[in-house]
């Protein structure tokens, strides 16, 4: 083909794609003036992918509504919670604490003051709910994930900044609680002898400034809690040494704003110190602490039960060398506990050292006090944390 008829078959070309082109400008401008050819054009492209990917629906619209707490975007892990003895509150993630082996120097699980020291640690799940007793009778819920998360060293948050706590109140006792059963009780004592029982389910409908969890008379205040199952063996102890021990299930159910029964029938001038619960079978100890710094053990097996609401049977001996009771703990080997003195001694010890003995007895030195006017003033079990480092070939997780 000559050069001449290829360069005028290009030029055709060309002038047709023009013209194509002019005619598609005025055929847009034609669809931007009319809004009916508008609509015409989208509904025929519509019906088009409908007939092309026409198809059963695969999901169903249904109407309902649902509420979405915060709770619900919160992840369920379990996490340490830790509480100090002058009220610092904190939680951990559980692998903080890794599985190490036996016999190392360990390592500090809470930051704290040297008279300070980790008295609650347990297990709880972020969706699980925290029950705060004060003596005044009350009960506050705290979520556990809604607990400040501090570093292992860290010491916490004051439980002041976190429970709307009014006056002089001061909790008492912490339980976790992961269900509210109707199988499962709580008991509670007072300072004045008086024990009550109350279904745990009672307690399930949180209140931001807490609800009354027993009735108290004046003058009285609550001294212990425990999360029972209905089963179970209540001692209480008293500041004169006189201990009872009766079934819980002399004690009725009761209603939260109930006062209670008798639990001991107290002296002049006595009031209980200190509640526990036992199972039938137990094999711990009773630690009674007197505030001369004299203490001791004595196996349960030596409090005979006895039917709720009698005088009792002699723990410890109190006279002018040993002072009166001010701590009555249940213990176990290799368990260990603090003194505090007024004057601001502290002494940690195990309880190992503190031999067994009978009841009818006066107990053993285990604090020396300075001066004539101090006493010790408070006692407690610890519950710290401890990281152990490597040592030895048993793997061991630490607690």
């Amino acid at each position: 083909m000559r050069l001449q008829r290829l360069t005028q078959l290009e030029r055709t070309k060309l002038v047709e794609e023009y013209q194509e082109v002019l005619k598609q400008i005025e055929y847009l401008k034609s669809v931007l003036a009319s809004e009916t050819l508008v609509r015409t054009i989208i509904k025929d492209e519509l019906t088009d992918i409908r007939e092309t990917y026409r198809d059963e629906r695969r999901t169903q619209i249904v109407k309902e509504e649902a509420e979405i707490s915060l709770e619900d975007l919160i992840a369920a892990e379990e996490v340490i919670v830790t509480i100090s003895h002058s009220g610092y509150i904190k939680r951990n993630a559980l692998s903080l604490y890794r599985a190490q082996r036996r016999g190392g120097k360990g390592k500090i699980g809470m930051g704290i003051k040297e008279e300070d020291f980790v008295e609650n640690l347990f297990t709880a799940s972020t969706h699980d709910s925290l029950l705060f007793f004060t003596d005044a009778g009350k009960v506050y819920w705290l979520k556990v994930h809604e607990i400040p998360e501090a570093s292992r060293a860290a010491k916490g948050k004051a439980l002041v900044n976190l429970l709307a706590l009014s006056g002089s109140e001061k909790v008492t006792a912490t339980l976790p609680v992961k269900e509210f059963r109707d199988d499962r009780y709580i008991v509670m004592g007072t300072k004045k002898g008086v024990i009550k029982k109350t279904e745990l389910s009672a307690f399930s409908n949180p209140r931001q400034g807490g609800i009354i969890a027993l009735g108290l008379e004046g003058g009285d205040r609550l001294i212990g809690v425990q999360l029972t199952d209905g089963q179970r063996e209540i001692l209480l102890g008293t500041r004169q040494g006189i201990t009872i021990r009766f079934k819980e299930e002399e004690v009725r159910a009761m209603g939260r704003t109930a006062y209670g029964v008798k639990g001991i029938t107290l002296e002049e001038g006595n009031e209980v110190i200190g509640m526990e619960t036992i199972t039938p079978d137990s094999t711990t100890s009773i630690l009674t602490v007197t505030e001369g710094g004299y203490g001791k053990r004595t196996p349960v097996g030596e409090y005979r039960v006895q039917g709720r609401g009698g005088k009792g049977i002699i723990s410890v001996k109190t006279t002018e060398r040993n002072g009166l009771a001010i701590g009555f703990l249940q213990v176990r080997d290799g368990d260990e506990i603090m003194l505090i003195a007024a004057q601001g001694k502290v002494l940690r010890c195990k309880v190992d050292d503190i031999r067994e003995i009978g009841r009818n007895t006066q107990g053993v030195r285990i604090l020396d006090l300075d001066g004539e006017g101090d006493r010790v003033v408070g006692v407690a079990r610890l519950a710290e944390v401890v990281e152990r480092e490597d040592a030895g070939s048993e793997d061991t997780p630490e607690a």
